[in-house]
């Protein structure tokens, strides 16, 4: 494994982040792909033995049971300061706002619910699930740096924002005396290329850190069309993603595939090795052992840059969809907007 600094941060990070979405009771939550605490464990577990050293979670996923099960694991095979945990917390809930909870009292709520569901100290890097637009910005930054301040925190994130959200909070941030925001963790693979635009530009004039999720986008970088997996069956979300793009995306996974016989390699080793070409370090799920050997292994595929163009050429723009897409056309209840999608209350 190789290793990276997060950013502006001091976190020494894995090139590949192992994604938790795939741990957490199934009887639990609105997934029934996900793996139970044994399982989850063991695939925790192999990925520490493989030098990754950078778990990333929710507060969301399968109702705090993945926070407990990577919490769980940390505490019993590994150093606590040998591990970076990530994990987010959700916006204001409609009963918050109508209790007058503000930002700041939220975002200590959910911060001690995770450190109880994790059964740990701190937390390495605190994220912002998604924008909240019925949250004053000054009071979620205000709220973040206390928690550093007291030293729960070490730093904090951000996911699913447009460039001119994260430019906002930093300038804020820095004009308030508050902590910025340290990463961004978007939606960014070979097959939907959008954070090219202004996001990337973004983070690497101001040395923000880039853990895209969906780096495989939900499987389909790695295996051939027609291949399906119990997660592309069942999770409404993954498949909501992709769907209208299926066919051209198609070209490119083809793509990948070639190159893989190339190299003798697997499709997911191509897949990561063009994206850690691009990125801090990718946010790689895995629910199998031969997942996180794969993620491994991509770490040492050099692809060539005629690999790289040939990767990349057939790609046309895509259509936001998802949280994001709610985003770009309403400043409405996120809460209702994270329900839509994930069928699942907090």
């Amino acid at each position: 494994m190789k290793y990276t600094k997060l950013g502006n941060s001091n976190l020494k990070v894995s090139r590949v982040c192992m994604g938790c979405m795939g741990f957490g009771d199934p009887t639990n939550g609105m997934h029934t792909w996900t793996l139970p605490e044994k399982e989850s464990i063991e695939i925790i577990t192999n990925g520490m033995d493989n030098g990754i050293n950078f778990y990333d979670t929710a507060i969301g996923y399968q109702n705090g049971t993945s926070e407990q099960y990577l919490g769980k694991a940390v505490r019993e095979n590994a150093k606590r300061s040998d591990i970076v945990v990530a994990t987010k917390f959700l916006p204001r809930s409609e009963d918050d706002i109508k209790n007058n909870v503000t930002g700041q009292m939220h975002i200590h709520n959910m911060v001690e619910k995770s450190l109880s569901n994790l059964g740990l100290d701190y937390i390495d890097l605190y994220i912002y699930h998604m924008w909240d637009y019925n949250t004053p910005l000054y009071d979620i930054l205000e709220g973040l740096s206390e928690v550093i301040d007291e030293g729960k925190v070490k730093y904090i994130g951000i996911s699913n924002c447009f460039a001119w959200q994260l430019a906002k909070a930093n300038a804020l941030a820095e004009a308030e005396g508050f902590k910025k925001f340290v990463s961004i963790q978007g939606h960014y693979n070979l097959i939907f290329r959008e954070e090219e635009r202004e996001m990337i530009p973004l983070c690497k004039t101001d040395n923000i850190a880039t853990t895209p999720y969906s780096s495989l986008a939900s499987g389909r970088l790695s295996r051939l069309p027609g291949v399906e997996s119990k997660r592309l069956k069942e999770d409404f979300y993954a498949d909501l993603k992709y769907k209208s793009s299926e066919a051209q995306d198609a070209e490119i996974i083809k793509r990948v595939s070639e190159i893989a016989k190339n190299h003798d390699a697997s499709m997911t080793e191509v897949s990561l090795a063009w994206l850690l070409e691009k990125v801090t370090s990718p946010i790689v799920g895995a629910t199998k052992p031969h997942h996180v050997e794969g993620a491994v292994n991509s770490v040492d595929l050099a692809l060539t840059g005629d690999e790289m163009a040939y990767l990349e050429e057939p790609y046309v723009a895509h259509d936001l969809v998802g949280v994001m897409a709610d985003n770009k056309v309403s400043a409405s209840d996120s809460e209702k907007v994270w329900q839509k999608h994930t069928k699942d209350k907090i």
